[in-house]
């Protein structure tokens, strides 16, 4: 016996919604976010800076950062 799926309906394909006219898209970033290898270089020549000493690691990272991220060193 064969079945008969008349009564079952196929649901069309769902599409994303329109971007809104007033949504602009956001400016790419002028200077790339630095990666975890060039922070990590940065926090070590910090660390030799100041002479080797441990205990400060997370101020060198983030000093490290933030010089990166303002593009200095």
């Amino acid at each position: 016996m064969a079945r008969h799926n008349a009564n079952k309906q196929t649901s069309p394909a769902k599409k994303a919604p329109a971007a809104s006219a007033d949504v602009k898209p956001r400016a790419p970033e002028s200077r790339p976010s630095p990666t975890n290898e060039q922070i990590a270089r940065r926090a070590y020549e910090i660390f030799l800076a100041r002479g080797g000493t441990h205990g400060s690691s997370e101020q060198d990272w983030f000093q490290a950062e933030r010089e990166l991220r303002l593009g200095r060193q």
